[in-house]
């Protein structure tokens, strides 16, 4: 059995926006690239820089909102990866496949520490 990596989470997003730099930077130099690895190379940043002012957070409002603008950051990558991938913009599938499937997962995790934070502001 392999045994699994631990993450922290912020270097979990420093990591992802280095494979989504990898990512931007194999796309062709056409038009239509150009623009998507414009958004992306926003996108892609965002959570990470987010995550970190969501730590520093001094309401839980303003965990929240922090961590909903991550969320919709991380929403707009996916939607860029899945554009990349139907147009075959890149031929590294591997790096596009891994990249999906890590957006997916911290969309989830992200998600979960919203539903989380928002139940205990219910409770308090």
């Amino acid at each position: 059995m392999m045994k699994q990596k631990k993450y922290d989470l912020e270097d979990r997003f420093v990591n992802y926006t280095c494979l989504m730099i990898d990512i931007v930077e194999s796309l062709p130099n056409t038009r239509a690239a150009n623009y998507i690895a414009g958004q992306l190379i926003k996108s892609c940043h965002s959570p990470t820089f987010n995550y970190g002012e969501a730590q520093a957070a001094e309401l839980r409002n303003d965990f929240i909102h922090k961590m909903g603008i991550i969320l919709k950051e991380l929403k707009e990558c996916r939607t860029a990866l899945k554009i990349i991938k139907r147009k075959e913009m890149i031929k590294s599938l591997e790096k596009l496949d891994e990249a999906y499937k890590e957006t997916e997962e911290l969309i989830s995790i992200i998600g979960k520490s919203i539903s989380t934070a928002k139940s205990h502001n219910k409770s308090t």
